[in-house]
Parts: structure tokens; sequence; C-alpha cells
């Protein structure tokens, strides 16, 4: 048995951020069932699950045509009125049958693929990572980008958003694996794909832990394109400090990574501190935002005092970008 994900991050079309009755207008996917929300740690919406019915060959580095049928869950998740997610993932188990059972069999068992002859799990769980994969392979990414587009495409957003940023693809596996093998294996791809490795007993809790995970590499990811566009160095203290407020007024205060992530997986969370260390880059980054808003704070100070005095600013008072102080 084995579980497999993918979860899509990506800004909400919305200028504004979203207060608890809007998220729960927009996440209201499913008559006749509410969104759940939270206010604490962070305002959080979670849609009703959804299941997909699939009848199709499942991936595999071999090349052996291996075939399943049964369910993909999927739901959507609104974090901080701001940041969107969609989450579609299925538990891979040994059918129960050497062919395909009538469909009645694999609704009873809602978020189950049934694999049709010898599982080889191994192999899945290899091929589910590949950058590419058949084209008439399960395709999560698929699933999740529909449940994506409902959802930006719902009447009660505006359809604008405050800033550019990319959406990211975390593919996430879990199983059992080899002895010695390690608890996670994150990595980057690429574009924006990222894939994890997990190994443990499968659970589907475990889609909490990798929701979390990609909400705060979206986080990351998008914090330090912002830092980019800045362009720190040569531009003038205040176009800086204009390029950088996207991040201050929508991203910073989404920080927390692993409050909603169960105990059984937190230990997960420490290991990603350690390494690669998910929140020393962030604390380096908010730093160097913080440094070049003083900077610019600065000047705009220094600026009034010489204007006070009598005396005019010419430009830019900073000192010139990319140039010696000390040059005539």
């Amino acid at each position: 048995m084995l579980i497999m994900g993918e979860v899509q991050t990506g800004l909400l079309r919305n200028l504004g951020e979203l207060g608890e009755p809007k998220c729960r207008e927009v996440l209201g996917l499913v008559s006749g069932e509410e969104p759940r929300t939270s206010m604490r740690p962070l305002p959080y919406a979670i849609s009703p699950e959804q299941f997909t019915g699939v009848d199709c060959r499942l991936p595999g580095v071999s090349g052996a045509r291996i075939r399943g049928t049964g369910t993909v869950a999927q739901h959507a998740v609104i974090v901080g009125g701001r940041v969107l997610q969609a989450s579609a993932y299925a538990t891979v188990v040994a059918g129960a049958a050497d062919h395909r059972l009538p469909w009645s069999h694999y609704l009873a068992r809602p978020g189950d693929i049934e694999v049709h002859g010898r599982p080889r799990w191994a192999d899945m769980a290899e091929g589910f990572m590949a950058a590419e994969m058949p084209m008439d392979a399960l395709n999560l990414s698929a699933i999740g980008g529909r449940l994506m587009a409902a959802v930006q495409e719902s009447p009660h957003l505006d359809g604008k958003t405050p800033f550019k940023s990319t959406r990211t693809h975390l593919r996430w596996v879990l199983w059992r694996g080899e002895a010695g093998a390690p608890p996670l294996l994150l990595t980057l791809g690429k574009g924006s794909l990222r894939t994890l490795r997990l190994t443990g007993e499968p659970a589907t809790d475990v889609t909490a832990f990798c929701e979390d995970l990609a909400l705060h590499d979206w986080l990351l990811t998008t914090i330090q394109a912002i830092i980019q566009r800045a362009l720190i160095g040569t531009a003038a203290p205040s176009q800086i400090a204009a390029r950088l407020a996207p991040a201050i007024d929508h991203l910073m205060h989404l920080w927390m990574p692993g409050a909603r992530v169960p105990d059984s997986y937190q230990h997960l969370w420490k290991e990603l501190e350690r390494r690669p260390g998910f929140s020393r880059q962030w604390a380096s980054s908010v730093t160097r935002i913080r440094d070049q808003i003083a900077v610019n704070t600065l000047s705009l100070l220094s600026a009034a005092v010489m204007t006070e005095s009598g005396h005019e600013p010419d430009g830019d008072i900073s000192p010139h970008r990319g140039a010696s102080q000390d040059d005539p």
C-alpha cells in the first residue's frame, strides 16, 4: 500500500484578502455540504471532499503496464484569505481481483485505487515522482488543476491579484520503503515542480503535512522572487521599497510552519528545519526586506531635514548605487 498526491499552491485571484464568509462562498463546491473554517492560528478554510473516478494506467519507471481503478480524493484550501491550494491524492492498494469490478465496489471505498494484478510498490512510487509520465497514466496534476480553476473562476472573486506570482506543484508519495531509507527526501525539480518522498506507515493524515509544506515552500519561493524583482543595489530606495511592499502586506504574516500539522508528523518539520533550513531562509529574506525599508525611511527623513533647512534635495540623496562613494 502507498499514498500518492499532489498539492498545487498559488495566489488567490482577488485583490483584497477574503474574510471567512467569502471563503465559505468560494469553497462551497459541493451542494449540501459546508466548508470547514477556523481563525486560529491563521484564517483557514477547506472545501468538502470531492472524488473523481479513475480507470487508467498507474505510473511506473520499469515500463510495466500497471492498471488501477478507483477514486481520487480532492479538496481546496484557502489560507489567510490570500493563498489557494488544491490537493489531490489517493491510497493505492492491492486489488480484490485481477480484473475490474463493478463501479459500486470502488465507490464504496472513496479515495482508494485498486491495482489489477500484482502491485509493484517501488516501481509505482518512483514512476509517480518522475517529471514526465505517460499520457495515459494517472494524472493527479490535471485533477488538482481543474479544482484550482473552478475556485479561481468563482463569481465571488474579482479575478485580480495584488502582485505577480508563480503556482508551485508539490508531488509526494508515502510508502513503507526499504529498510534504512530516510524519513523524507525533498527535491526541487525543473520549474515549479517539487517532489517529496516520505517513508513510513501510510496514513491519510499525511496530507495535512504535505499541504503545510507546499504552502511554506510557495511562500519562500514567492518572497525570494519579489526580492529579485526589486533590483536591490541598482534601483533607488523608494522604488525598491515599493516593489517589496507586497511581501509585507500579503505574505510575511502567513509564515507558521507546522501550525496545522498532526503531532505524528511534527518530526518531519524538524528535519526540514535542520536541512535545508526553511525558517533560516525565510528569516534571511525578511531581514533583507526590512533593511531595505529602513534604508528608504532614512532616505525620506534625510530629504525632509534638508527641505526644512532650505536645501532642496537633488534627486535621490542616497549613495549612488553601484559606484564608489569616494569617486569625485
